[in-house]
């Protein structure tokens, strides 16, 4: 799992669809790139100050470097190894950012307590470690104690920086408040009509009268996008062309291709698992605005906007941000902000087999825990 790409394959993948956009885009009528990203620019939230983060490294005078129609290249392979929480932890509920010396400390305590054999930390290894701190314990427990997991190993090494939260916005680092719609969308779980995407392993079991009950990651078919989890496959490749540019996720080799000539969003009518996309440049930032989802995107509903905001401001790191506005989930719009690392290395192809096996063994299961339940009726 510890990546090659499918460089070619996604060369490819952008090769073919920028040729077909542009067939298309003779015979449709779109506004000019220009024209569409001045329209949209103004009716999205503007990048509050944390989105701006940098080492401060950059040499004097660096500027990113151009493709041949004069945009900054953010083409190659990023890779998502933060360690910084989405949400900031209540030791730092004050504190925006930690100084040098308290990052040390920490990485010294999770440099010293990760065990590489014991079960993969797919949580948050900051909370972890601050809890460590004041218990004494540091909990590297499966997040499925009864069957085990994953062990540490097939987790990548993390990148630490000064930050307490991906948040930015809100300033506190926390999400907006919940809409009551949403929170009653949220209850009803695994039963609800919509596609489930992720699975919920540490949750209800959910219904498995056959595979099409079971969440698309546990079939291997797709955990989503854009997919923000850390450590784990958390790679990207991004290709550009002036017609579109194409967004590859390492996990389940997700691929998506952003249309960038200005044409409208699909009918509302219309969903798509990974919504649809459509991106422009405003000014140096490469500007993509998802809609017309069919789930939605980390507890959305279906009708969420996604933009998301590229930004090449020094030569070793990305800055991607995304602003997530649904009213029908949250109080009001929030941004976090994920810095992508630049790698020399390709992605190998992910090629997920859980589901040849698992499935056949969940569905199993269930029919298994049916019978009994019908024996102890009987009795």
């Amino acid at each position: 799992m510890k990546h090659l790409i499918a460089g070619l394959l996604a060369v490819g993948i952008a090769t073919v669809t920028v040729s077909s956009l542009s067939g298309q885009s003779q015979t449709t009528t779109a506004r000019p790139a220009a024209a569409a990203a001045g329209s949209a620019a103004r009716d999205y939230p503007p990048l509050p100050a944390g989105a701006m983060y940098t080492s401060g490294k950059a040499p004097a005078g660096w500027k990113a470097p151009r493709t041949p129609d004069g945009h900054p290249d953010l083409q190659g392979v990023w890779s998502n190894n933060s360690v910084t929480p989405m949400t900031r932890p209540t030791q730092w509920r004050d504190k925006e950012r930690l100084t040098d010396a308290e990052v040390e400390e920490l990485k010294m305590l999770v440099a010293k307590s990760v065990d590489q054999s014991g079960d993969a930390i797919f949580g948050n290894l900051v909370q972890i470690a601050l809890n460590a701190k004041s218990s004494g314990k540091f909990n590297q427990t499966s997040y499925d104690p009864s069957t085990g997991n994953y062990n540490q190993f097939w987790m990548s090494d993390r990148d630490w920086d000064t930050r307490t939260a991906l948040i930015v916005d809100p300033p506190s680092g926390q999400m907006p408040e919940r809409t009551q719609a949403s929170m009653a969308r949220a209850a009803r779980g695994r039963g609800a009509p919509a596609v489930v995407v992720e699975g919920s392993e540490s949750g209800p079991a959910g219904r498995a009268d056959g595979p099409e009950n079971r969440p698309l990651s546990e079939r291997c078919i797709s955990y989503g996008a854009p997919r923000t989890q850390t450590g784990y496959n958390s790679y990207t490749q991004i290709v550009q062309s002036p017609e579109a540019v194409t967004i590859l996720q390492e996990m389940i080799h997700d691929a998506r291709v952003v249309p960038m000539d200005g044409r409208p969003h699909l009918p509302a009518t219309v969903r798509q698992l990974h919504g649809d996309p459509r991106g422009h440049w405003d000014g140096d930032t490469l500007v993509v605005e998802t809609t017309n989802y069919i789930n939605g995107f980390n507890g959305s509903s279906p009708n969420v906007r996604l933009i998301e905001r590229f930004q090449r401001l020094e030569p070793n790191y990305l800055n991607w941000s995304v602003t997530v506005i649904d009213p029908d989930t949250w109080e009001k719009p929030w941004t976090f902000m994920v810095r992508l690392k630049k790698q020399d290395e390709l992605i190998y192809e992910y090629a997920c087999h859980e589901g040849n096996q698992a499935i056949p063994n969940m569905l199993a299961g269930h029919r298994y825990e049916e019978r009994e339940a019908l024996k102890r009726q009987q009795r």
